[in-house]
């Protein structure tokens, strides 16, 4: 790999001058607390295991993708070989391999020659990084030294990138046993988790224990992490990966691109009670605008029948992306596929990403949209995505509406005013290219960690 410099002369991490005597019962009492954690952890975790496994094991006799989903999860790992001194990046699910694809990509081109392990959480996650072709990968185990000690002893990593928020206390205390670093790469953490750790600090202090360092999204994840007691020279903003991810569409000229001549308007990575307000919306736009096409795409494919079922409520005809035929081009597609939503992005004219109309949900990716030139319309319920949502708003590539039957009106006037299309997808795709570099700072951390 090749080793980058430190940041300027700003190092890494500056250690705290204590007087001897505080640092050594500083010390003292945080190696008992940690001590006492784990084993608190690990004996609670274990117990619960031990009471569900009857339940367990009859849903594996009668479920066979309950099965299949446990099998992986703990045996998926003894596929893998070993790789002593890999890096191992951990993405919990489809977002986060996206963005495990971006980083794995940048370090290649770099030079790195180490093995790159990936271990994701959820089952589509695991898909989508074999479909991504990102190597050897794994589903991430039960959160148990039973389970992951096997994985350390295999992998042996020089490296442990998490991404996100995967902060599982079993794998931080087997990284810190083993004296692994851990970089918490696009750091985000939401209102929701700093009230619920602020009841327990002592929980977040453990877990951030094991933690080298966390690069962070905005200022405001950052701000939440010192609140929660993270040291200062622990944190740094670097912002979202995201933004590198459409390198080469953010560098093409919307003009040129479908936005200048597409009847598609996507529906993306909806949540429950998005549905409807867009199947409303769909009416209204098809009778004014009858050569419009539109796409539905709910974030968990688990919710197509569900939502196919609302679909035919409304009366509406359409076709399943599955089973579309090659020349195809109903006024209706549910998309029921992983991976085929920003090929959809790309040749649309507006786009509207859901889970933004209840805080529950918090909001979706908005970014992959703005990457291809397009609006992005979205509801006021942010919470995950508050600085990508405020610096699209900003720049006029984001439009933000209040209240659900605010969407049709929203579509509408960007239908009926080809200019200000334009114009509002050309500052969405700036606004993408200027905050890009966040993969190269993301490297330079791994390095700093690595040589300390």
């Amino acid at each position: 790999m090749v080793k980058l410099p430190l940041c300027g002369n700003n190092p890494v991490i500056k250690p705290f001058k204590f007087h001897k005597f505080n640092l050594l019962v500083l010390l003292q009492w945080g190696i008992l607390l940690t001590i006492l954690m784990s084993f608190f952890y690990h004996t609670i975790f274990s117990f619960a295991i031990l009471v569900a496994s009857p339940f367990i094991a009859l849903r594996m006799v009668f479920n066979p993708g309950f099965r299949a989903d446990i099998m992986e999860r703990v045996c998926g790992a003894k596929r893998i070989g070993s790789f002593p001194g890999c890096l191992w990046i951990h993405a919990a699910s489809v977002g986060d391999v996206r963005i495990a694809k971006i980083l794995i990509a940048a370090l290649q081109e770099k030079g790195e020659t180490r093995p790159i392990i990936v271990s994701t959480f959820t089952s589509t996650g695991f898909v989508q990084a074999q479909k991504e072709g990102l190597g050897p990968v794994f589903r991430m185990p039960p959160d148990s030294p039973l389970w992951l000690n096997k994985v350390f002893d295999r992998l042996r990593p020089s490296l442990l990138v998490l991404i996100e928020a995967e902060m599982w206390p079993g794998l931080l205390d087997g990284c810190r046993r083993r004296r692994i670093p851990v970089l918490l790469a696009n750091g985000r953490i939401s209102q929701k988790s700093v009230d619920w750790y602020g009841k327990f600090p002592f929980i977040f202090r453990w877990l951030a224990a094991s933690v080298s360092f966390f690069s962070v999204r905005t200022q405001t994840d950052a701000d939440r992490l010192l609140d929660l007691g993270v040291a200062l020279d622990k944190v740094r903003v670097n912002g979202n990966i995201k933004f590198d991810a459409l390198l080469s569409d953010v560098n093409a000229p919307p003009e040129s691109g479908p936005a200048s001549g597409s009847n598609l308007i996507v529906f993306g990575s909806t949540r429950p009670g998005d549905e409807g307000p867009v199947m409303e919306a769909i009416l209204k736009l098809h009778e004014g605008h009858p050569n419009l096409r539109f796409v539905i795409a709910p974030r968990h494919l688990e919710r197509c029948r569900e939502v196919e079922g609302l679909i035919r409520e409304y009366g509406v005809e359409f076709k399943l992306h599955s089973r579309l035929g090659e020349m195809e081009t109903p006024a209706l597609v549910l998309l029921d596929e992983m991976g085929e939503l920003n090929k959809y992005y790309a040749s649309a004219t507006l786009a509207f990403v859901g889970g933004g109309f209840n805080p529950r949900f918090a909001g979706q990716n908005i970014l992959e949209p703005a990457g291809y030139g397009l609006p992005v319309i979205f509801g006021k319920h942010m919470g995950n995505f508050e600085e990508e949502a405020h610096l699209l708003v900003e720049s006029g590539g984001g439009i933000q509406i209040d209240h659900p039957a605010q969407l049709y009106d929203a579509l509408h006037r960007l239908l009926t005013d080809p200019d200000q299309r334009r114009r509002r997808g050309r500052s969405a795709q700036n606004t993408i290219a200027s905050n890009r570099g966040v993969v190269e700072k993301t490297i330079e951390l791994m390095s700093c960690l690595e040589t300390k």
